[in-house]
């Protein structure tokens, strides 16, 4: 029987991996698409975007880069580059 502490930890587990690939992610993005960085927070939160970019558009295009952290990480670091790449072009406009 689990209990609710069980659930809630469950849950703070996966918000902490969420934060910890969405910032590998946004700071390898970064990286790439050189000039369009948002510093560590702002790269934090593009790579959870990215991620949530990746993890619909991927399905659609019949694209699996496979499971695990590195699959997560590689897969929200292309969707983060994506929506960098927006946003930079949206600022250029």
């Amino acid at each position: 029987m689990e209990t609710v502490a069980g659930e809630g930890t469950s849950i703070l587990v996966a918000i902490i991996i969420w934060i910890i690939v969405g910032g590998i992610a946004g700071v390898i993005a970064a990286m790439v698409v050189r000039g369009a960085g948002f510093g560590l927070v702002g790269d934090v939160i593009l790579g959870i975007i990215g991620a949530v970019v990746a993890g619909w558009l991927f399905p659609l295009l019949g694209i699996s880069l496979g499971g695990g952290i590195i699959g997560a990480i590689i897969s929200a670091a292309i969707g983060a580059i994506i929506v960098l790449l927006i946003v930079k072009l949206i600022k250029r406009a």
